[in-house]
């Protein structure tokens, strides 16, 4: 490995450099602070770094690693909502007691992980990222043994995560039997019809439902309603942020195309993308749970994107970009309202919680608002030119009983999404307040994500 690829690799080595930093500084001394201080220097750094190796992209580094300009955007904005969320964890857990550092430990383990991701160019890296980013996603999932929900979450997670690396291990033998490389291309540039298709559709559909599991689509959703209430709010919101973004941005760079050759592939990713949608808004409706609601409507939101990803256009690809970058931006916002609001002894993420809370918090409730109405895709927010960017790129394809499911389903996801804002602009209730301050570093982010919102 060259000089040059060494500096290709710069952000990947500037995270694991930062994990080395924070163990250390944890094993030489415990402190909030200063471990939240080296997580954001580092992400920081490596974020910069990403611009700063544009210039030599494209770069093959060995057999597994990409460096190119589609990498470089996906792995800023993975770091990005990383940093988004080492701040919003900070005030969260100043309020609780115990041993708060090693969280953020195993944050830039898991956006090491993702970023592995985003570069793989072969089977071998692409799983070692997988496996480093769920690892990592364990144990954050569950930090708060001490609450019964968090430990149920992380044991679901873990069995479930475990089954779906099976899957996925055992499908991608079969491709590799079938094609007689490890190389991800493999995917992309596969011809189904002269190879060995005994071989590669099981290979195909069992990898597919190890990604399905990290995406948390239809049928492969069960976790994600138990995970995203029983972790901590900030956790939550990485989870449906930044690990997702990775393995979009993976899905998209090898298989849009496969989606094209194979009628199967394509049939079996329009069920998911339907089924998701539709399970997706259904089940958000009865819930009372704010975290619960944020869950089933990512599900629903990563439908959505799968009708852009089954376009499989030059404008499907920037599509998926932007919702990504929209959904990013919307979600951190509205788990960063959670995170405000939670105490030490449990996570707002009651409806109950939000009633009347214009009333008594104005800004923080209008900023909620403006991300409920961005994920709803409401005019003039990032979420509605989101999901216009989507219809357009179905359009362009043709898919038009896709759009017509997905206008249909949007339609029944502004229920559950104005529900939230009735209770937030409802009378107060009369009962003691439990609303926390707003520190000064989670007023900093939520502030510049509902700039971006509108």
């Amino acid at each position: 490995m060259t000089a040059t690829d060494t500096l290709a690799l710069l952000p990947l080595l500037l995270l694991a450099g930062t994990a080395v930093a924070v163990m250390l500084g944890i094993a030489v001394k415990r402190s909030h602070e200063l471990t939240a201080g080296l997580t954001l220097t580092g992400l920081a750094a490596s974020f910069l770094s990403v611009c700063a190796v544009a210039p030599l992209a494209p770069r093959q580094v060995t057999s597994l690693l990409l460096i190119d300009r589609y990498a470089l955007f996906y792995l800023g904005l993975i770091i990005a909502s990383a940093a988004a969320v080492a701040v919003l964890s900070y005030q969260y857990f100043a309020k609780h007691d115990g041993q708060r550092e090693e969280l953020y430990l195993l944050l830039v383990l898991a956006t090491l992980g993702c970023g592995v991701l985003v570069t793989s160019v072969h089977f071998a890296s692409f799983l070692l990222g997988l496996e480093v980013l769920s690892v990592s996603l364990y144990g954050m999932v569950a930090y708060f043994t001490g609450r019964g929900q968090a430990l149920e979450a992380g044991i679901k997670y873990l069995i479930l995560a475990s089954a779906s690396a099976a899957f996925l291990l055992f499908g991608l033998a079969l491709i590799y039997a079938g094609t007689g490389t490890m190389a991800l291309s493999s995917l992309r540039d596969l011809s189904l019809g002269s190879s060995s298709l005994a071989l590669l559709l099981p290979g195909i559909a069992l990898s597919i439902t190890g990604i399905g599991f990290k995406l948390g689509v239809v049928p492969f959703h069960l976790w994600t309603p138990d995970v995203y209430q029983g972790a901590p709010a900030p956790v939550s919101a990485f989870v449906a942020t930044t690990s997702k973004t990775a393995v979009v941005a993976l899905l998209l760079r090898y298989l849009a195309a496969e989606t094209q050759q194979s009628p199967a592939v394509f049939l079996l990713f329009s069920i998911i993308a339907v089924a998701s949608m539709f399970a997706g808004n259904l089940l958000a409706l009865r819930q009372n749970n704010v975290k619960r609601i944020l869950a089933y409507s990512s599900i629903a939101h990563f439908g959505y994107i799968l009708v852009a990803f089954l376009a499989a256009t030059a404008m499907a690809a920037g599509a998926v970009a932007f919702y990504l970058v929209a959904y990013t931006v919307t979600i951190l916002t509205a788990f960063g309202v959670i995170t405000v609001l939670s105490t030490s002894e449990a996570d707002a993420d009651d409806l109950e919680d939000y009633r009347g809370l214009f009333w008594q918090r104005p800004v923080l409730a209008s900023v909620f608002t403006a991300a409920l109405l961005s994920l709803a895709g409401i005019p003039a927010t990032m979420g509605f030119v989101g999901k216009f960017y989507v219809l357009a790129s179905g359009a362009d394809a043709s898919a038009w009983p896709l759009i017509i499911v997905l206008a249909l389903t949007s339609v029944i996801g502004l229920f559950y999404y104005l529900r939230v804002v009735v209770a937030l602009f409802s009378a107060v209730p009369e009962r003691p307040s439990s609303l926390q301050g707003l520190g000064w570093s989670s007023a900093f982010v939520l502030g510049g994500l509902a700039v971006l919102l509108i």
